[in-house]
């Protein structure tokens, strides 16, 4: 029963974090161009294209998660995602680069707390993705 619970709190969770990020996104795509290019990590080139499609992506894994259809391939690639952007997000503040986040908002800068937070949102992506090798060792 507690896996249940635990296991539909997770996949909500994603589901509005990748569907809330993916929303705020689209709506913005020029803005979401201007903080990717402040992480000054990505090439100019692909900005554009990144800020165009990979909202749709978030879309897309938030919904996929939502249904559960093959959850563990795609609470893979929702930790994949996250530990990627967090890995972004503290290199480019160790840089001492100024930049936004753009993962909620494009006023949010990057700091240890937005370090944290995305660090936070991967628990349940990796929570999914290991839930029944967790069950099968409680369960020993």
């Amino acid at each position: 029963m507690i896996f249940a619970i635990i296991h539909w709190l997770c996949r909500l969770f994603l589901t509005g974090v990748f569907l809330y990020s993916g929303t705020i996104k689209i709506q913005q795509p020029l803005q979401f161009a201007v903080a990717l290019s402040g992480y000054q990590l990505i090439p100019e080139n692909l900005i554009l294209p990144i800020a165009t499609y990979f909202p749709w992506v978030e879309i897309l894994l938030g919904i996929a998660i939502l249904i559960g259809w093959k959850i563990r391939y795609f609470a893979a690639g929702a930790t994949a995602l996250l530990l990627f952007f967090s890995l972004l997000l503290t290199i480019t503040y160790f840089r001492g680069i100024e930049a936004s986040c753009g993962c909620f908002s494009f006023d949010d800068p990057i700091s240890p707390i937005t370090i944290l937070r995305d660090g936070i949102i991967v628990i349940p992506a990796i929570y999914l993705l290991l839930e029944n090798r967790i069950r099968m060792r409680l369960k020993q």
